[in-house]
């Protein structure tokens, strides 16, 4: 699996999803064993480290997942995962503050102020508005008086000044995630600076940043069409699942967020033994170990909390959702589908290849080339995440003057050939030698060696699900994908989302 696609329309697009990835071929073209090569240990405290030794430059990229997304949040507090990496880039104890004693009692004072505040916003209509407007200005008050103590984006600025590149992060459904690369003599640092932040974190600024990301879900869902839809299609095709959930939050639940939650979300699921780190690049494997014991080591493991999330009940019907938009039409269709480990997710990366994967995928040789109904027509396996049983789904824009309705039904008879025509030897074996080459370009990187081994690692529970995964791919057969495609991609489990031109 992977995060990183070539479409039909070869651009690279980022989605966020779980497609398909598998090292083997690596192992045999570059001559290394992966598994063999890579060096794992976990801390007393849970703490997992997969390590690589890749010296072909003085470089070393670092990925730090936690277990932890929107589908960890309780009703509610949607939003807060996605806020909460947010916030771990204001600093520490001793990273960011110019005094944290100090900056400490306004700290302190801002957070029962705000509570109070947030309080009385909720009772709505009822809200005592005099009461409101007093605790408005106080708070505005103290938070001017906080960023006294306040030395501002330290972390970036200790990163870049020691030649650090790629500083990020991201929150999805399954996991949220800390990366950068480094001078390899700079891993102590990182390890310094980390480490902190798993421990001492402070939640400076967080009613301004709370308004940062509201405004972040305006500009980046709200006003975008195509997000907008995905988000309605997700919550039609999960009725009970949190999957149904947006990252970002819902927009009534992000001007609620809540402090004191976001730091007991913080110290359940940053907990040491539910995080996974991986280290590649030019190491010495020994020395990094003693590095991150020192660092890391001291950091308590923590009984993470239960873990009962609501199970998505059976789709009995076809589900449909309309939005008007001033924006031109598309349409997303999706099916419910199991996840990893199931032999029935590995068949739905093949179908995913066959159909989109490329130029002369056949969506991309039917509906754009030859029809010519389509703009663009993609799919995806493992929509929204990997944790739990999820969605294949298709992405299509009509070619004007053709309508969705038109686009649709192409779809479905490119659909149905699946079910009823066994793809040849010669297209699957295409397929397989495509899936082969990704893995090869995913490769190319420390970056990306580092992803992958942390990402599977956190989903599957081993890292070595990337090298099995060729092998079971090379055994799909076309009677696989016949039988899943009948199981699977019917009207009675799919959901369709149809993006309108909305009427002047």
């Amino acid at each position: 699996m992977t995060i990183f696609k070539q479409t039909n329309s070869n651009k690279p697009v980022l989605f966020m999803l779980v497609i398909l990835i598998s090292l083997s071929l690596t192992a045999t073209a570059s001559g290394y064993d992966l598994e063999k090569s890579v060096r794992e240990f976990s801390l007393e405290n849970g703490l997992k480290v997969l390590m690589l030794e890749r010296h072909l430059a003085p470089t070393v990229s670092l990925y730090i997942r936690h277990k932890a997304g929107a589908v960890d949040e309780i009703s509610g507090r949607t939003g807060t995962a996605h806020l909460l990496e947010h916030m771990m880039f204001k600093g520490t104890t001793t990273i960011g503050t110019k005094n944290f004693k100090e900056e400490k009692k306004v700290l302190d004072e801002i957070t029962a102020l705000g509570n109070a505040f947030d309080s009385e916003r909720l009772k709505g209509d009822t809200a005592d508005k005099k009461k409101l407007e007093k605790l408005k200005q106080q708070l505005e008050i103290l938070q001017k008086r906080g960023k006294k103590w306040i030395a501002g984006n330290e972390i970036g600025r200790l990163y870049t000044e020691n030649g650090g590149v790629n500083l990020n992060a991201s929150t999805g459904q399954d996991l949220t995630t800390y990366y950068v690369s480094l001078p390899s003599n700079k891993l102590e640092l990182w390890a310094r600076i980390e480490s902190d932040r798993m421990t001492n974190p402070v939640l400076r600024e967080f009613y301004t940043e709370r308004d940062v990301v509201i405004e972040e879900r305006k500009q980046t869902t709200e006003s975008i069409p195509a997000r907008l839809l995905m988000e309605q299609f997700l919550a039609s095709a999960f009725t009970a699942h949190p999957y149904r959930r947006p990252v970002i939050g819902w927009a009534s639940d992000m001007q609620f967020l809540n402090i004191n939650y976001t730091k007991e979300f913080f110290r359940y699921y940053y907990a040491p033994n539910n995080t996974v780190i991986a280290i590649v690049g030019d190491i010495l494997p020994d020395v990094t170990i003693n590095i991150i014991k020192k660092y890391f080591g001291p950091i308590p493991g923590r009984k993470l909390p239960p873990s009962h999330i609501t199970e998505e009940p059976r789709q009995k019907g076809e589900r449909r959702i309309e939005l008007a938009y001033d924006a031109n039409p598309r349409i997303t269709i999706g099916y419910h589908k199991p996840t990893l480990p199931s032999l029935d997710d590995y068949v739905f990366d093949v179908i995913d290849s066959i159909l989109s994967g490329g130029r002369t995928s056949r969506l991309f040789k039917v509906l754009v080339e030859e029809k010519g109904i389509a703009e663009s027509a993609n799919t995806a396996n493992g929509i929204p995440g990997a944790r739990f049983p999820n969605l294949f789904t298709i992405f299509a824009t009509p070619r004007y003057p053709h309508t969705t309705a038109e686009l649709e039904d192409a779809i479905y008879k490119e659909l149905e050939k699946l079910k009823r025509e066994p793809v040849t030897k010669r297209e699957l074996e295409k397929i397989k030698n495509q899936l082969k080459a990704n893995v090869i370009r995913d490769l190319n990187s420390n970056s990306g060696l580092a992803g992958r081994l942390s990402y599977f690692e956190a989903i599957a529970g081993d890292f070595r699900y990337i090298t099995r995964h060729i092998k079971i791919i090379e055994k799909i057969t076309s009677e696989d994908i016949m039988r899943t495609a009948k199981k699977y991609l019917i009207r009675d489990n799919r959901t369709v989302a149809v993006l309108k031109r909305k009427k002047q």
